[in-house]
């Protein structure tokens, strides 16, 4: 078959087919990249050609193994995926330089120049889906039926996880079970003297993976910007840059580099994560405006399967939306158990709804379960007497007031007032701006002007907030870093009785964290507000050998920590209960 502008797909043509029959559910996002794959067929600027994708098959089902060394054959999935990446052309006018004959001197003329699509393809699929196995079909494509030399890198958040792309290519060139890998694989690694002929032309070394016959290297970086902008990689992938704590941009450094090639292509693999707002939720933002298609981005591929709501977790009829290849590389039984799993132990619940069902759940949920967080009915506390908790830590761009209002039958209400920094709001990353914006907005967080804060426009602004809302504190805790300025103008103005200072660490913390925790467990810790929901879902403990546990502050500067001033304001109220009778 020749190009055709206007030949629908064939892998593509067969799953629609299957979608409009109700064969194969699909989510809202699935959908929508189905509609611009539809628009493309409809482009006459856009041409299909079968015959690379078909090559791209027949080499993987003739060359390739798996891990194992078992054969391989591609899933449907892989087959649609690849589809898109090598289905689609375009023509552009480019002057290219033609050498004059008989040594005259050359010249340049305009030509149409015939150049893939897509550049970029980004899959989000349900753990389990083979997305590695998918990653490593293509840098094992381009590194042997790419007759120019490349130079392919594939990165993930540990070094050892990205070899799990490189593995299944070792195994195809020990097992060697097609005529191209015989081919490449004849002779030896240890003869450096002898013929050329009688070497092996494809050898995993030391650097990664060579291919001596073209001089092309597929090699692992480590995932972070420093190591990874300045290359010309061809063919990059990208393992799990969605579900771990990144906070850098891997994809747009690769890019910046690849983009000195002229085909170059960056493939993007993750299934979704329990860590919000890092550089990945925006970078999924960026996606969905192309799905939905605010904004032009014919080069870029997506495949974002998920559900569409936490209600058909129970339907196993609709997991397949999460996870299109179930029942071929994972199982019914292995979801079932998953979802039991889920009910019966609470604190898992979020890293199964992420990582098999692609619903984005908020923050870690290791010390407070799910349903610890959720919020109550909205009270006020007016007149209420209350202890302070104070934590200044950050107190150049954020810190956070919580107080806390012993009621009856073991109960206590929580309400938590914040500030932060208008610069510190301006260089959020999108994704995190939008949920400070919510915390704006509901009133929890205050945005005081300049590039820091002020203690004594914080002290004045909380005193004025004290007042309004008429709350009798009776004790305050703090932790002592950076809060000398605050503390002594409110021992000043209220005296020091009651003012407890709270050192940091396992010691202090590990006796009130456990009270805290059987309180939220029974329901008792009454909170109405999405910022202290929000802090409590990112909220880690670590524990040493003898079961001490203490406040896990990592990336501290991502999240507003009132569980740590809820802390202070817990263990001053402890030292001082008779100011509560």
């Amino acid at each position: 078959m020749h190009l055709s502008n206007t030949a629908t797909p064939r892998y593509y043509g067969e799953f629609r087919s299957a979608v409009l029959r109700g064969e194969i559910p699909v989510c809202s996002e699935i959908s929508m990249q189905m509609n611009r794959i539809d628009e493309r067929i409809r482009n006459p600027k856009f041409y299909y050609d079968e015959d690379a994708v078909e090559g791209f098959i027949l080499f993987c089902e003739q060359e390739l193994t798996l891990t194992d060394g078992s054969d391989l054959h591609l899933l449907d999935t892989f087959k649609i995926w690849a589809e898109d990446v090598f289905g689609w052309y375009y023509f552009t006018e480019r002057s290219v330089f033609v050498p004059g004959k008989h040594g005259a001197a050359g010249y340049y003329e305009r030509r149409m120049i015939k150049k893939r699509l897509t550049s970029k393809q980004y899959l989000i699929v349900a753990r389990g889906g083979a997305k590695s196995m998918y990653g490593s079909c293509i840098q094992d494509y381009f590194l042997n039926v790419d007759t120019s030399t490349t130079h392919q890198i594939t990165t993930a958040p540990t070094m050892k996880q990205a070899d799990e792309v490189m593995s299944p290519i070792r195994t195809a060139i020990t097992r060697a079970r097609g005529p191209l890998f015989r081919f490449l694989t004849e002779g030896s690694i240890q003869n450096t003297t002898g013929s050329r002929a009688n070497r092996m032309k494809l050898v995993p070394t030391k650097k990664g993976i060579e291919n001596f016959l073209t001089g092309s290297l597929l090699e692992v970086r480590p995932m972070t910007i420093d190591k990874l902008q300045g290359l010309r990689p061809k063919v990059s992938t990208v393992d799990e840059w969605l579900s771990g704590d990144i906070r850098e941009d891997v994809v747009g450094a690769i890019e910046q580099g690849a983009s000195k090639m002229d085909d170059y292509l960056i493939v993007a693999m993750s299934s979704e994560g329990t860590v919000r707002n890092s550089s990945g939720d925006t970078i999924k933002m960026e996606l969905m405006d192309i799905l939905r298609g605010e904004y032009q981005a014919d080069h870029v591929s997506i495949w974002y399967y998920r559900l569409d709501s936490i209600d058909e977790v129970g339907d196993p009829d609709m997991w397949i939306k999460a996870q299109p290849n179930l029942g071929k590389t994972v199982t019914y039984d292995t979801y079932q158990l998953d979802v039991e799993r889920a009910e019966k132990a609470p604190s898992t619940r979020n890293d199964i709804l992420a990582k098999r069902f692609g619903i984005p759940m908020e923050g870690y949920t290791y010390f407070f379960t799910y349903e610890e967080t959720e919020l109550h009915r909205r009270q006020t506390f007016w007149k209420c007497v209350c202890a302070m908790g104070v934590d200044l830590s950050q107190g150049d761009d954020f810190c956070a007031f919580t107080f806390l209002f012993p009621l009856s039958r073991g109960a206590f209400g929580v309400k938590t007032r914040c500030y932060i920094s208008s610069l510190t709001l301006l260089k959020l990353p999108g994704a995190l701006r939008i949920k400070y914006d919510d915390f704006i907005n509901e009133g929890s967080l205050m945005v005081l002007e300049g590039a820091v804060l002020d203690m004594m426009t914080v002290y004045d602004d909380l005193e004025a907030f004290i007042l309004d809302k008429n709350y009798d504190v009776r004790s305050v805790g703090f932790d002592p870093y950076n809060a000398q300025e605050f503390i002594t103008r409110w021992q000043k103005e209220n005296g020091a009785r009651a003012v407890e200072k709270v050192i940091q660490g396992a010691k202090t913390e590990s006796v009130p964290l456990g009270e805290l925790k059987k309180i939220s467990e029974e329901r008792l810790l009454l909170f109405d507000q999405e910022l202290f929901r929000f802090t409590m879902g990112n909220c880690v403990t670590i524990e040493d050998t003898n079961g001490n546990r203490k406040l896990l502050k990592k990336h501290r500067e991502e999240k507003i920590d009132s569980v740590s001033a809820l802390l202070d304001a817990y263990i001053s109220y402890k030292l001082n209960k008779d100011e509560f009778e």
